[in-house]
């Protein structure tokens, strides 16, 4: 795609991190205050039925970047490496001759940390080595979030995420100003990627007030004793400590308006890079994408975080705003993060087709812009801590399929069922349509070949971190040319980092 000035088309790829789609004003929440989103909604293209491939963070962006499911690169899970041979978006994009350049998270595991990109503004938040591998063999997990997110939620006067997104912004908006002054004429594909609204749930106090006397809405389906729910969400809810916990309505609230707070930081930093778009002229040969790698169920079925097949952890937002190809609307069609690798070719060289290495699990979103009902397959994958064996999604029009061959079957009419309450498996009126779905699942994935890629996998990871705890060994994290050491590298949990002692208090703000 080229401007009038016929200039190619640059993209500025903004993503989030654990936003559900279900959160933000441009889908219907009244609550969240996001006015530049929103601003980009009413210009762009809105899709209302994005998924991710994977609702943890890791294998959703691996996927993403490589434009196929998670287990064709055995991303199986947040500790799995992202091999270099797997080309990326950046890889495409800069062969066709973009600048690729990335401030902020990727999660990207493995010595390789740029994966196409020509540049990275800022380290990765998280570890780059093996140490969050799954171990299918533990009934528990030791190292995820747990209760104490209810105990610290609210207001904090900084944490290591905010510094973190901090650092994102500066350095994006250092480059944008750079690319701005240079008025070259190659194109870039900039990355900038924040790790907030995700868990611990706190926001600054300026973000707390936007929400001063704002009704926050509870969850639309209140927490169930653990025997209610089915096998996979109660071992979520131990593994969390959430199975013998009452969360009360205000934890509840305290930490929704949190979370809409972590929102609103992410919105005014985005504006920000809108601003410098505008002045510096950039904005009218400049495509905007905004997405997260998964959502968050915030209370939903009593249930928090991610890591399961239900509307609010694998939901996302998507929209681009690309004015140059039409006017603004609502898209129906079923999308999913493997959508964007094509999306992007298409957006950079619309007059040619350009070939893949290999054929891709998603298509170009640009072709389904009037589609206002979903027509398309969709599909998930979920192989982490916490499964005893691949669990799969199927979405097929209304109808929502998962499974696993060590779990009940789970079916979903979300037509009538959006809260996906009514398991209609053992209906009879709906076996041939569950019967289909479950041979299309398993002719789309081998179970049992994955399972034993997924044990042989962690266990070759699980053997050489043990190695790397002895003698002295060269960090796969990567370091820009400046220190930037604060972030999390595993020199004690992902608890005690996140809910780090130098925080003030926590103030309720009743």
């Amino acid at each position: 795609m080229t401007s009038e000035n016929n200039r190619a088309t640059n993209i500025l790829f903004i993503q989030v991190d654990q936003l559900a789609a279900s959160a933000l004003h441009m889908y219907g929440n009244p609550a969240c205050q996001t006015p530049n989103l929103d601003r980009l909604a009413s210009e762009g293209f809105v899709f209302d039925n994005a998924y991710c491939n994977y609702p943890l963070c890791a294998p959703s962006r691996f996927s993403m970047a490589a434009g196929l499911l998670p287990s064709k690169i055995a991303a199986f899970d947040n500790g799995a490496e992202f091999p270099s041979s797997v080309p990326t978006y950046a890889h495409y994009l800069r062969g066709l001759g973009y600048y690729t350049v990335l401030s902020g998270k990727m999660h990207f595991v493995g010595p390789d940390q740029l994966h196409g990109f020509e540049q990275r503004l800022t380290s990765d938040i998280y570890p780059g080595d093996f140490q969050w591998t799954a171990n299918w063999r533990e009934t528990m997990h030791q190292d995820v979030t747990d209760s104490r997110m209810f105990d610290i939620s609210g207001v904090c006067l900084n944490s290591p995420q905010i510094e973190y997104d901090q650092r994102v912004a500066f350095e994006a908006e250092s480059k944008l100003l750079e690319l701005a002054k240079a008025n070259s004429t190659q194109p870039f594909f900039m990355q900038v990627s924040f790790t907030h609204p995700h868990d611990p749930y706190l926001c600054q106090q300026q973000y707390w007030d936007l929400y001063e006397g704002v009704e926050i809405p509870l969850p639309s389906l209140p927490a169930s004793v653990i025997a209610q729910h089915d096998p996979h969400s109660q071992i979520l809810l131990r593994q969390s400590g959430l199975s013998d916990r009452v969360v009360s309505d205000d934890e509840i609230i305290r930490v929704r308006r949190s979370y809409y707070g972590a929102i609103s930081f992410i919105d005014e930093k985005i504006g920000r890079l809108l601003a410098i778009l505008d002045a510096s002229g950039l904005a009218d040969n400049t495509v905007i994408i905004f997405t997260s790698d998964h959502g968050e169920m915030l209370g939903e079925r009593g249930m928090w975080l991610k890591k399961n097949f239900f509307e609010p952890a694998l939901k996302v937002p998507l929209l681009i705003h690309a004015p140059q190809l039409g006017s603004a609307r609502r898209v129906g069609e079923l999308v999913s993060l493997v959508d964007l690798l094509p999306t992007l070719l298409a957006i950079v060289s619309p007059d040619q087709h350009c070939e893949t290495i290999e054929t891709l699990d998603g298509d170009n979103l640009l072709n389904m812009l009037d589609r206002k009902q979903p027509t398309r397959n969709l599909y998930a994958e979920l192989t982490c801590e916490g499964t005893p064996a691949p669990i799969f999604m199927l979405r097929q029009g209304d109808y929502k399929f998962t499974y696993c061959k060590n779990y009940p079957d789970q079916l979903y009419n979300l037509a009538d069922d959006l809260n996906e309450l009514n398991n209609l498996a053992e209906h009879p009126d709906y076996l041939k349509i569950r019967n289909e779905m479950k041979a299309h699942v398993e002719e789309k994935w081998d179970s049992d070949t994955i399972n034993q890629q997924v044990r042989l996998s962690q266990s070759r990871r699980q053997l050489i971190n043990q190695a790397f705890q002895t003698g002295e060994v060269e960090p796969w994290d990567y370091q820009p040319t400046y220190n930037d050491s604060a972030w999390f590298r595993g020199e004690t949990t992902y608890n005690e980092w996140a809910y780090s002692p130098l925080l003030p208090k926590n103030k309720l703000n009743n």
